[in-house]
């Protein structure tokens, strides 16, 4: 059984144009976020699914000088971006992995994979009830479930943010969720506008440029300090 985590990334952002390429204390987000995938012990590989637009040959050059495997798809149809990507690599599981999350954890990453894996579930993730920090966000899903969303999910929303199809249809999919013990999900690490990349930046300086920390290491971070999670407190996320 091949798990292959599919990154989506492009240059487009309302509200931070060109974050997934910005510094974070020497490396690109992209990279972070990619690295840190890399230990995880259940995917077999990572693939970055970028656009085919103009834009997003930055994207494209970056990952080739950097040796990540990249593909290329619609722009506006994500669903379709995750489809064709999987296709193309003949991915079993699928892994959503979004590349605004530079402090994605392997840990819980693979905590979910093995819900999904022990719970013979067509759909597993740690947002359907979130008590982990955003930003820490995985979602796993069989080919079989992928493609049917593909074929089946017509709302333009459906088609943006990849998954809503499955986790709107239990009737159809087997699902399940993990749920950290204590609620974190107050916490934002996730990266989308000036004040994330602030927090994210402060964070990594924290640990010296390193990226093999875990999240509860950065919790204790920012609890330590709560002048940190004050930097962007303020933002309201974007619904789908």
């Amino acid at each position: 059984m091949k798990v292959v985590a599919i990154v989506q990334a492009r240059m487009g952002s309302t509200r931070l144009p060109g974050k997934v390429l910005m510094d974070l204390e020497g490396v690109a987000v992209l990279d972070r976020v990619l690295k840190r995938l890399g230990r995880s012990e259940l995917i077999h590989e990572s693939l970055v699914a970028t656009t085919t637009a103009a834009a997003d040959d930055v994207i494209v050059e970056h990952c080739e000088h950097a040796r990540w495997r990249v593909f290329r798809g619609s722009e506006e149809d994500v669903l379709d971006r995750y489809y064709q990507a999987a296709t193309r690599v003949r991915a079993d599981v699928v892994v959503r992995i979004t590349s605004d999350c530079p402090l994605v954890d392997p840990e819980v990453t693979d905590a979910t994979i093995r819900v999904f894996l022990d719970q013979q579930a067509d759909y597993a993730s740690n947002v359907q009830v979130r008590t982990y920090p955003r930003g820490l966000d995985t979602e796993v899903m069989t080919m079989q479930a992928l493609t049917r969303a593909w074929r089946e999910g017509t709302n333009l929303y459906q088609r943006e943010h990849v998954t809503p199809y499955i986790c709107e249809n239990p009737g159809k999919f087997r699902l399940h969720g993990i749920e950290n013990g204590a609620d974190y999900s107050r916490h934002r690490w996730t990266l989308d506008t000036p004040e994330d990349l602030q927090l994210l930046r402060a964070i990594y300086a924290r640990f010296g440029g390193r990226d093999d920390f875990c999240w509860r290491e950065v919790l204790k971070v920012v609890e330590s300090e709560p002048a940190l999670a004050d930097i962007n407190r303020h933002i309201v996320q974007k619904t789908v």
